[in-house]
């Protein structure tokens, strides 16, 4: 297969792959029971390994997962081709500015599993129409 690109649906079904074969393995689960203890439907899992995604999985889902798994969550944003673990690199610096402190609270808000999924929708939502939004300019 050589040097060839891989795609980030295939990277990140082959980190998903081998996180159930682990579990499997070390805890005995099924996917059933892969899916109760990581809040990640089964039906998302499975399309997860298919690789059958156009949006990227939702991050505070990708994080439950790798929660529950004592995964490390890099290495699945790292699969997805996305930057360390979403927040993380607003944190180098000591004296965030106050887009960074919002964005981590952002962030933080969406991995929060006792956050209702439809306040998350909200967010994600206005998320999505802020970034379509064209940007005026004063002057």
């Amino acid at each position: 297969m050589g040097s060839a690109e891989v795609s980030p649906q295939m990277a990140f079904a082959r980190f998903v792959r081998q996180a159930i074969d682990e579990a499997r393995e070390e805890r005995g689960w099924t996917v059933a029971d892969l899916a109760s203890h990581t809040g990640v439907g089964r039906s998302t899992v499975f399309r997860w390994l298919a690789g059958d995604w156009q949006d990227y999985p939702e991050l505070a889902k990708v994080r439950g997962f790798c929660a529950a798994l004592d995964l490390p969550v890099a290495a699945a944003f790292r699969a997805l081709g996305l930057p360390d673990a979403g927040p993380s690199p607003l944190r180098h610096g000591r004296d965030d500015s106050p887009v960074e402190a919002d964005v981590r609270v952002i962030l933080q808000r969406l991995a929060d599993p006792t956050v209702p999924a439809e306040e998350k929708h909200h967010i994600r939502d206005l998320l999505r129409y802020l970034a379509r939004r064209p940007i005026r300019r004063a002057g």
